[in-house]
Parts: C-alpha cells; structure tokens; sequence
C-alpha cells in the first residue's frame, strides 16, 4: 500500500505537503532562536547550548539534537525527491511547452524550481558555515556561536548569501505552505489560506534577514 501510495502523483504530492509543513515548524521555531541573538551573547549562547541538552538526563547530550537533524534531513530528501519526481512526470506528460503562460501563475509559483534548488545549496553552505566552520571566515569558534554569527555578517558575501537565500525561503513558503494545504484537503478556505501564506512569508523572511541586518548596523556586533 505504501509503494502503491509513493507512485501515484498524489501520494508524492502528500509527501511533498507532509515534508514541507514539518520544515516549515522547524524554521518558525529555528527564527525565534535566531532573534536571541538581540539579546547579547550570554542569552544566545546559552541558547545554543540548552539545544545540545534538551530532554537530559532522560536524553543524552545531544540525543534529541540529533534527533530532530535526522527528521529534518529525512523531511528534505523526502520533499526534495517528490519535487523532482513530480517535475519529471510533468515534463513527460507534456513535452512540447505551452503556447502562452497562464497569467495568474505568481511569481512565487513560477520560480519553485529554483527557489528550491537556491535553499538545497543554502543549507549545504550554512552547516559548513556555522555548524563545522569548514568555510567560516573570521576563524570558527566551537561553542561561540554568538561569534560565529557575527563573523559571518561581517563579510559582503555572506550577507548576500543569506539574504537571497532568504528571499527565495519567502517566495518557496508563499506558494508551499498554500499548496500543502490545498493538498492536505484544505481548499475550501481558498482566501484565508492564501492570508496565512502570506504572513509567514512575510515574517519568516523578515525575522531571519533581522540577523544579518543587525550585524551590519552594529546593533549586534
């Protein structure tokens, strides 16, 4: 039954609508944290540690930290490999492109494709920044992470990096967060749905691009 379900486009749509809302739990409590940051480097780092201790001395160090990385990356590959599977289906189904784009199409469902393949690379670059400091810049601090912000927006190109990377997190949750719900049997609230899209959107994107901005200002330094 679970092989049936993967086949057919509407289980890998359940998959991808699945996926996407457990990512989408993770960011909204992954930009509170972040916000921490505002409240100096005691409070932060301190943060950062009770993450590595959540659960003991029921769970080991680290044991529920891991945990919810294993989730994350499972939801991931999970969402990500639906996407391109679906993609490829669609291009079989219809390889001659059509005539003329349907003008409703937003901007934000017109760039999925890359917007997603913009936040895979992301992610790849944010853990060898700030969780192995593989490409860190400023010299990674282990058990600093207030520090290793900093140095990170500290650097032209990691603002960049981080604010494109988060725009594209806007427009991707926008779209998704829509069509998940449509697809989770959701779409008798049509307008309402799209309202609740559009302020994650909105506050997610603000609440994470805050970190880099207070860098840059000296407000976080």
């Amino acid at each position: 039954m679970a092989r049936t379900m993967w086949d057919s486009s509407v289980g890998k749509k359940a998959v991808m609508a699945v996926s996407g809302l457990i990512m989408l739990l993770y960011l909204v409590v992954h930009m509170i944290g972040n916000l921490k940051i505002y409240f100096g480097a005691g409070d932060f780092n301190y943060y950062a540690h009770w993450l590595r201790t959540i659960g003991e001395p029921f769970m080991h160090y680290e044991w529920t930290l891991w945990i919810i990385r294993v989730v994350l990356v499972v939801a991931v590959v999970a969402h990500a490999t639906s996407a391109y599977q679906l993609s490829r289906r669609d291009i079989k189904a219809r390889p001659t492109k059509y005539v003329h784009k349907k003008p409703s199409a937003s901007y934000a469902t017109r760039t999925m494709r890359w917007g997603g393949i913009i936040l895979g690379l992301f992610i790849v670059w944010h853990i060898l920044d700030l969780t192995t400091g593989t490409v860190h810049s400023g010299g990674f601090q282990e058990g600093h992470p207030y520090q290793n912000v900093v140095d990170t927006f500290s650097t032209w190109y990691g603002n960049v990096i981080y604010i494109v990377a988060m725009l594209a997190l806007g427009l991707h949750i926008r779209h998704g967060f829509w069509s998940a719900a449509q697809t989770l049997g959701a779409s008798s609230r049509t307008r309402a749905l799209k309202t609740v899209a559009d302020v994650l959107a909105l506050l997610l994107t603000a609440g994470f691009i805050a970190v880099p901005v207070g860098v840059m200002t000296g407000v976080v330094s």
